[in-house]
């Protein structure tokens, strides 16, 4: 929400003169005289206090017109792990068997409350249950590939097998005997210059690609795994690797056509929907009755739309490139500015 407390923008505009580390991600700044926003270590020229107001999220900036800094990068820093978190990730998937304390941390020079914090605010859980998930993925590949119950638990790093089955039931959702029927949804979380995404990948591809504060996510998150008869929990394949590399590459401007496998769960007329969104050329547009007409069915424009907002694989099948019939643009799960950033910086670099 924008700060009107005269108390609190005192603060914040003294955090920003001060480049205060302490303040990145509490507010984003916008300045009126440039239509950018900043967070508080950017290094730019300092605005006068008349010409700035504050924001307690990145998307109300956006919501309200301004744009990323260039030079601070705030919907890329405001959101990324501190390097003690990334210190602390990498140990996991390292030793994905093993527990990490926070002694162990400690010793690598790690703060486990900086660690807690990220991951209370990133993931909304405890470091300790990321870890858990990890473990658990582990021993359900495992599993999956023929080993032994107690010979996976014990592994894993449980010191009963009793601890292993509660654990693993908690978070598959049936124990590790009854579980080879049961699918996997793999979740991991990346930044991006619009803000931080979730995606999700089985072992067929990628199903979920969502900005993390998209409106009703908990929904889709449901949906999914009752399509696909699976559990979400944290983790990493080679769906999500190459997932994280080619929407790097996009957001450089330089990949303009996606090479990632996905996986679509939906009816047959939403997935021909998806399927025509993906005939869209990069930097071009096109709007609902035009795809409703691709599809051969001319009045179905209201059902289009509905299946669009369906979407569960935002940027990569492309529903920000769909308008409305007045050339204005229409509702994006992500936030219309995000949408107007995306055609913009398609347009941008649809020439190289």
């Amino acid at each position: 929400m924008l700060i009107t407390d005269s108390n609190k923008i005192e603060t914040y505009y003294q955090a920003l003169l001060d480049r205060k580390q302490s303040f990145v991600g509490i507010f984003f700044v916008g300045v009126k005289t440039t239509s950018i926003f900043c967070i508080a270590t950017c290094r730019a020229r300092k605005p006068k206090l008349k010409n700035v107001e504050f924001y307690t999220s990145f998307k109300e900036a956006l919501d309200n017109g301004y744009r990323p800094c260039k030079i601070c990068k705030p919907t890329e820093n405001a959101n990324q792990a501190p390097e003690q978190v990334e210190k602390a990730i990498l140990l996991v998937k390292e030793h994905p068997k093993d527990k990490i304390t926070d002694f162990q941390l400690r010793e690598k020079g790690i703060s486990p409350e900086v660690v807690r914090r990220w991951f209370k605010n990133s993931y909304g859980m405890t470091f300790q249950a990321y870890q858990r998930m990890y473990r658990i993925n582990n021993a359900f590949q495992e599993l999956k590939h023929g080993k032994n119950a107690t010979h996976t638990a014990f592994d894993s790093g449980y010191e009963s097998l009793s601890g292993f089955n509660y654990t693993f039931k908690k978070l598959v959702g049936k124990s590790p005997k009854n579980s080879k029927d049961k699918n996997i949804i793999l979740i991991n979380r990346l930044t991006t210059p619009l803000g931080p995404m979730f995606v999700c990948a089985t072992d067929t591809g990628v199903c979920l690609l969502e900005f993390v504060d998209r409106q009703k996510l908990e929904t889709e998150f449901k949906d999914l795994q009752k399509l696909l008869n699976a559990t979400i929990i944290l983790g990493e394949n080679v769906h999500i690797k190459q997932a994280k590399k080619e929407i790097k590459e996009y957001f450089e401007g330089e990949r303009k056509v996606f090479d990632l496998k996905l996986e679509t769960p939906g009816t047959d007329f939403q997935n021909s929907v998806w399927n025509c969104l993906n005939g869209i050329a990069y930097g071009k547009t096109q709007t609902y009755q035009q795809q409703a007409e691709k599809i051969g069915n001319p009045k179905a424009v209201r059902a289009v739309a509905s299946a669009n907002g369906c979407n569960r694989i935002a940027i990569i099948i492309p529903c920000h490139r769909v308008i409305g019939k007045n050339g204005k643009m229409t509702g994006y799960s992500g936030g219309i500015e995000r949408k107007k950033w995306l055609i913009e910086h398609e347009r941008n670099n649809g020439s190289k």
